[in-house]
């Protein structure tokens, strides 16, 4: 008897709850996963792009945190970030191998390849633009080599015997090696590095003088927007040599390797997930053209990321395999 009344009190309390419009037994909250923001747009995109893919596909919450390169990486290495889309590899070589040799992170392949990276002027200073009215500036302007020549062009407006070059922020890594760069090439009687203070900055400057049809001397890198949009010329430095690069950084950029990795730990905790991760791979011309949509369309990463699912669904769902959740994703991009 006591049995019987034990079971009927079990199934009057699941009734209850089965028919009470105000009582809900809370679904689990979806786990998190952390993708750190560095303050580029195509790492922004491409965040967005996974993320969107990991909710709907796996079933994860993505979060996105915002830092500069470094202490975003160290957050990757204790578990803070569980994945970093865009490691601009020989920007940070330092940080790579010790990350490598503790096994706290794990590279899981190229976000894309043949990034360039360095410093570039307008085409209009070395061939003009007709249509612009612009006449050359420094028709034999081509190299490090021709800067001094030429500093006047650049001129910095607080030390106008120097020019100035629109470095990188100061918390990008890039930053110590431009500066390395100047030293190198016997430029520090010649050439300013001009910190703008955040990526938006420098992006600023650099557009606000091509709209003007003024010289500038900027570092920059490929893929992003205003790369895409604006006739860009990037100079010659001596070429790449690893003993060179290693003691002056007196040399061009190494053949950027821009790399997916992810937190060792969280890695080993989803191991389903990091097929798909290894998989992610786009070209240049593709990722400019999302970052290019983002300029043009004047909207954020997370609608790029939408445009660009909807444009290259050949491409992520390759990436994904699994029909059923291709057909999360798709349904999730419908809505």
């Amino acid at each position: 008897m006591k049995g019987f009344m034990k079971a009927f009190a079990l199934l009057a309390v699941a009734a209850w709850f089965s028919l009470s419009p105000s009582v809900s037994v809370p679904a689990q909250a979806a786990e998190t996963v952390t993708l750190v923001d560095f303050s580029w747009d195509s790492v922004q995109f491409h965040n967005r792009v996974a993320g969107f893919i990991l909710e709907h596909g796996f079933g994860l919450k993505p979060d996105y945190l915002f830092s500069e390169s470094i202490p975003g990486l160290m957050g990757l290495e204790r578990g803070d970030v569980h994945v970093a889309m865009e490691v601009w590899v020989d920007n940070v070589l330092e940080w790579y191998e010790a990350s490598q040799e503790k096994k706290t992170a794990i590279a899981l392949g190229e976000t894309f390849p043949d990034a360039p990276q360095g410093w570039y002027v307008p085409t209009y200073v070395i061939e003009g633009d007709p249509e612009r009215g612009i006449e050359p500036m420094a028709p034999d302007f081509r190299s490090v080599e021709d800067i001094a020549r030429y500093k006047e062009l650049f001129r910095d407006p607080e030390e106008p015997d120097k020019a100035r070059l629109y470095n990188g922020p100061t918390g990008w890594q890039v930053h110590s090696i431009n500066v390395k760069k100047i030293e190198a090439y016997g430029l520090k009687d010649d050439l300013l590095s001009f910190d703008p203070g955040s990526q938006t900055a420098l992006a600023t400057a650099i557009v606000s003088a091509y709209e003007k049809g003024e010289p500038i001397l900027a570092y920059y890198w490929e893929p992003t927007p205003i790369m895409g949009e604006l006739d860009m010329t990037l100079i010659e430095e001596p070429a790449y040599d690893p003993q060179t690069w290693e003691s002056t950084a007196g040399c061009a950029f190494p053949a950027s390797r821009v790399w997916k990795m992810v937190n060792a730990a969280w890695a080993s905790d989803h191991p389903d997930i990091l097929p798909f991760l290894e998989a992610y791979v786009t070209t240049l011309d593709e990722t400019n053209a999302a970052l290019a949509y983002m300029k043009t369309e004047n909207t954020d990463a997370g609608e790029a990321a939408k445009w660009f699912l909807r444009e290259y669904g050949h491409l992520w769902k390759a990436w994904v395999g699994d029909s059923r959740r291709v057909s999360a994703i798709e349904q999730a991009l419908a809505r």
